[in-house]
């Protein structure tokens, strides 16, 4: 059975909210949709293209009587918003996010709002360079994963409604605590980035940036993701600190090991660690 809400807040209507906000006003899973930020020109336009319902941008107006509220905002702002919900938000809503931390993150808003709504923490994996809200796509979680992080404080029939919730705009959901999450795309998804970062602004600084006007398709592969946004990746980077450490510091010893084989002249080694990473490759096409 597909869940209804009568109302449905989410705060911060770009490409993640917003896209969220078609989804379910596509398949009916919400009586209203209220977006909730501080760029009236954002709302205007997902307004006008039907991701939301209607727009505030008092938060307290836009989350009166909500029974589902969506943190789509950057996680940094996840732990302040949950203080400033905990004296709003309509008492047994559900409360839900969809970062891309989750330890501190959901730490942080059961602390503050655990005694008046139902913290679920969630992370949607789906998106794009672009943001906003003209960026939004209906069908951007249909296939994709989304990680239920559930911690031992959380609310077993919230839990199920958040989970079926996601389930029901395409995406397919996988449980798991929110350490492990943290661990998990540390590697995964913000490795790649630092890696995208770190990769563009080498060759950026070789003879001047002479170099950069002869790149081709490999290079572009990477400054697809080397364009995400600064801000959003910083705080990424602060919130799940150490396991991007671990992360990078795994990385430069992989690296190391292939200068060593580079510098070697070991052909052999070369090939044997190009084939492991294409195997790889052949199944996740």
């Amino acid at each position: 059975m597909e869940p209804h809400f009568t109302k449905v807040a989410i705060i911060g209507v770009g490409l993640i909210g917003g896209s969220l906000g078609l989804a379910i006003r596509k398949r009916g899973l919400a009586g209203t949709v209220v977006g909730v930020g501080r760029g009236e020109a954002n709302l205007k336009t997902a307004l006008e293209r039907g991701a939301i319902d209607s727009y505030r941008l008092d938060l307290e107006e836009g989350v009166k009587d909500a029974d589902l509220v969506v943190l789509c905002t950057p996680v940094a702002t996840f732990p302040a918003l949950a203080k400033s919900l905990a004296a709003i938000v309509k008492p047994g809503a559900i409360v839900t996010d969809a970062g891309s931390v989750k330890e501190s993150v959901v730490s942080a808003m059961e602390a503050a709002i655990g005694s008046r709504a139902r913290v679920v923490g969630a992370h949607p994996i789906a998106g794009s360079e672009d943001s906003g809200a003209a960026a939004a796509r209906a069908d951007l979680y249909e296939g994709a994963k989304c990680i239920i992080t559930p911690t031992a404080s959380t609310d077993g029939d919230a839990l199920n409604q958040v989970e079926t919730l996601w389930k029901a705009v395409g995406s397919v959901t996988v449980r798991m605590g929110p350490a492990s999450h943290d661990r998990i795309f540390a590697a995964v998804s913000h490795l790649p980035h630092m890696v995208a970062f770190g990769l563009v602004n080498t060759v950026l600084d070789m003879e001047d940036g002479g170099f950069v006007p002869y790149s081709g398709g490999g290079f572009r592969d990477y400054t697809r993701i080397a364009g995400s946004h600064p801000d959003m990746w910083r705080d990424i980077c602060l919130l799940n600190r150490e396991q991007i450490v671990a992360s990078m510091d795994s990385f430069i010893e992989h690296m190391k090991r292939l200068r060593e084989m580079v510098a070697a002249s070991d052909g052999a080694a070369l090939a044997g660690e190009f084939e492991r990473a294409r195997e790889v490759k052949k199944k996740l096409a």
